[in-house]
């Protein structure tokens, strides 16, 4: 080879590098459905004047959109080139945060947080389907914990992050700092992500379409339950429009030749448990995400930047626990999950007697039960996920283990914050204590159906 041919000759390419640049565009990704809980403050004392479910709505419209389209942008990036797919996904990331940042009246801020969160959706399977590029078929399960610990520490990396920007600047800085974020991210990927295989992948526009106007009416239903009345003609209709959308979805997706996921893959147990198990354990952290930024600053007295660091204690069970959880599993079986889960519940239980004289200590103590439990059950959940599907489909498989968390995370987000509603006190304390409690309750009962699912391989 000539010296001019080795100075073409592509680089060869870490797997940390890769491992580590992937990481980053998740925790981006992920960290804004955290970050904007820490604004509601500011949004609610702005000129905007959001009402409280156009507030709901500010925060579920990133993480509905974000989450319906993971599964089509996972099968974009199969098609046309998960690299393509990640770098047009950080640049709408940037432009909707922009559109964000700009906004005159609500209308505008919920159009670009959707707009970031169709961006998020292309981002979000590639980072994972592109650490697989570079990863042995034996390390995948380690590939797997990596990407789903980045997830998990993106939440606290969102309160701490939007904590220091909201303590000296308007809610607009949250998202004015997304823009460079993103395009730094897009230049880093472009230097070290691996261009990645293109494989046959179906574009199902008419069952996305379906399921994106399925989830979106059933949270219109549950958050306009408290103003409207649970048994008003717009919630009870928002609610069996949404039963009939995903009934038309399942039907659709069975009859058709190449629909956005065949409802068959559900057959497997381990398959089905995964999906459910990371959409409930998301469902509780992101409840709890929504409700602690403002008992921190409401009860608590705490300025935006302490609220956020508050929240640190998470990444602490999360990081220790995610490591081993893998490893753990394979020594001890189906109670690995079986403790997790029920880790969330008494987490989110013991965080419900938590009152504005409640010491921080404790407090804390509380957050690292949760965080553990956090940590022990999803990356082994995520990875039957993945590994109950073939190595060809790993687009179509981590869009589904992102869509179930993030539709978790919406879902979770719109109960609390009508549950908060629905309590009608002025003492947010107590409001937060019957909200997470209804969470751990819907939690317990969720986790009892997926350990019925999960077996031993």
């Amino acid at each position: 080879m000539t010296l001019v041919e080795e100075r073409r000759a592509p680089r060869p390419v870490g797997r940390r590098a890769v491992y580590a640049v992937m990481a980053a565009c998740s925790v981006l990704v992920v960290s804004l459905v955290a970050a904007v809980n820490l604004a509601i403050p500011k949004l609610a004392a702005s000129p905007l004047d959001p009402s409280a479910g156009q507030m709901l709505w500010i925060v579920d419209t990133y993480v509905l959109v974000f989450g319906c389209l993971l599964i089509p942008a996972g099968a974009v990036g199969d098609r046309y080139g998960r690299k393509g797919a990640l770098l047009t996904g950080l640049a709408l990331v940037a432009a909707g945060a922009l559109l964000s940042a700009a906004a005159p009246g609500v209308a505008v801020l919920i159009a670009g947080r959707a707009v970031t969160g169709a961006g998020a959706a292309l981002v979000m399977p590639a980072t994972l389907s592109l650490m697989l590029e570079v990863t042995e078929p034996s390390g995948r399960p380690e590939a797997v914990a990596v990407w789903t610990a980045a997830t998990g520490i993106a939440g606290v990396v969102g309160n701490i992050g939007g904590g220091l920007v909201l303590q000296y600047l308007p809610w607009q800085a949250l998202f004015l700092a997304v823009a460079p974020s993103a395009v730094v991210l897009g230049l880093l990927a472009a230097r070290f992500a691996p261009r990645g295989e293109r494989r046959p992948a179906t574009l199902d526009a008419v069952g996305s379409a379906l399921l994106v106007a399925a989830v979106g009416t059933l949270l219109h239903g549950i958050i306009e339950g408290p103003s409207s009345g649970w048994t008003s003609l717009q919630v009870l209709g928002a609610l069996a429009l949404s039963a009939v959308l995903l009934a038309l979805f399942a039907v659709r997706s069975l009859r058709t030749a190449h629909p956005l996921i065949d409802p068959r893959v559900f057959r497997s147990r381990r398959l089905r448990a995964g999906s459910l198990g990371v959409g409930v354990a998301f469902f509780g952290l992101f409840s709890l995400f929504y409700v602690n930024a403002q008992y921190l600053q409401y009860a608590k007295g705490y300025s935006p930047l302490l609220a956020g660091c508050a929240i640190a204690p998470l990444a602490l069970g999360m990081m220790i626990a995610s490591r081993r959880s893998i490893a753990l599993a394979a020594r001890f079986g189906d109670a690995v999950v079986a403790v997790g889960l029920a880790g969330i519940v008494t987490g989110l239980f013991l965080i419900s007697f938590a009152t504005a004289s409640t010491p921080y200590p404790l407090y804390a103590l509380f957050l690292v039960v949760l965080s553990v439990g956090m940590g022990l059950s999803v990356p082994v959940l995520s990875a039957a996920v993945m590994t109950s599907l073939p190595q060809d489909r790993a687009g179509l498989g981590s869009g589904l283990n992102g869509a179930t968390r993030e539709i978790g995370s919406a879902l979770g987000v719109a109960v609390l914050g009508t549950a908060l509603s629905a309590h009608g006190s002025q003492d947010f304390s107590g409001a937060m204590s019957f909200g997470l409690r209804v969470v751990a309750a819907l939690v317990l009962a969720a986790s009892v159906l997926v350990l019925s699912w999960w077996r031993r391989r």
